[in-house]
């Protein structure tokens, strides 16, 4: 507007631009989804516990808001114009969604529940639970896909960024944020092939440290907590192999005289399977590993992850008690 525009006109130029920069009043759109319901300003003021006179300048507002009257008396009835017969269905749909949205997540609906799981999972969970999971879950939410991924170093940024749902491994710091629940316990046992001479006689820690053995590691280290309470005792072992993962240590064992050291879980899953190895306790004081699932706080009041999260526990729960080692 140019400054030397009349005052007037400039004052009607900087109201205009106010009202367009001010966000709508959304009470107004509930109002509308009502009168356009109850066809009267008495109707909807009785259902909206306003007075009629409140409830006539609410339909003023409606009105200078649309530009369209809205309403028109024809009679002794209020009759609603195009517009507002146009919009009425738009209203409705619109209102229930705000509705919807702002309304506690219901109980889910499993059977119709379409939705992919990011899980990061070790294989001392996958080899005792992910079978039961998989067929439970596929039981019960049909449409439902596990995608299962092997644990990694960065948990507290895959978590963060969102690229997993649940992450599933030993006990270990996941972040200040990160909901952390324990799901059951482990300890590690020794594995080696069924007719192995170290079963000739009492398992002791020199016995024990006298065969080669296979070493589990995702980051190739040929060294770990064995090695360490060995060293406690004044012995020491000759680690042969690195594997990547307990499942690669297993069939690298083979009918060598190798002597593969895995979480008691993976041990008896190995067993279950009909693999020719034999599993003993081992001779030395480790300690016992917690098996937790965490995850970021948007998932916490999820329901769908509620469920899964549900799920997972109940299964550990009831299975993690079953010997492994046999």
């Amino acid at each position: 507007m140019p400054t030397g525009a009349p005052r007037h006109l400039r004052g009607m130029h900087r109201g205009l631009y106010l009202r367009a920069m001010q966000s709508p009043d959304l009470n107004l759109l509930f109002a509308l989804d009502v009168l356009l319901e109850e066809g009267s300003v008495v109707g909807a003021a009785r259902r909206m516990h306003l007075s009629a006179p409140a409830m006539s300048r609410t339909l003023a507002r409606i009105r200078e808001a649309l530009g369209d009257p809205v309403f028109v008396k024809v009679g002794r009835r209020m009759v609603p114009t195009p517009r507002a017969l146009a919009l009425r269905e738009q209203v409705h749909a619109s209102v229930e969604g705000v509705r919807q949205l702002l309304q506690p997540e219901r109980d889910v609906d499993l059977p119709s529940l379409t939705r992919h799981f990011n899980l990061h999972a070790n294989d001392v969970f996958i080899s005792a639970f992910g079978q039961a999971l998989s067929e439970r879950v596929r039981r019960e939410a049909p449409h439902v896909l596990l995608r299962f991924s092997p644990e990694s170093e960065s948990e507290d940024s895959v978590l963060r960024e969102g690229k997993v749902d649940l992450y599933i491994s030993a006990m270990r710091p996941m972040g200040p944020d990160v909901h952390v629940q324990p799901l059951f316990t482990t300890k590690f046992v020794g594995l080696a092939r069924e007719h192995h001479p170290i079963f000739r006689h009492a398992i002791t820690p020199e016995r024990f440290a006298r065969y080669d053995q296979i070493s589990v590691s995702r980051r190739g280290r040929a060294s770990g907590p064995i090695d360490t309470a060995l060293r406690g005792l004044g012995l020491s072992r000759r680690v042969a192999l690195v594997a990547p993962t307990f499942y690669s240590g297993v069939f690298m064992l083979g009918t060598s005289d190798l002597i593969l050291t895995l979480p008691e879980h993976v041990a008896w899953m190995v067993q279950r399977l009909g693999i020719r190895a034999r599993a003993f306790e081992l001779p030395l004081p480790l300690e016992t590993v917690v098996i937790v699932q965490g995850w970021h706080p948007r998932f916490q009041s999820d329901g769908a992850h509620q469920w899964l999260r549900r799920t997972i526990r109940e299964l550990c729960t009831s299975r993690a008690s079953e010997p492994a080692a046999q």
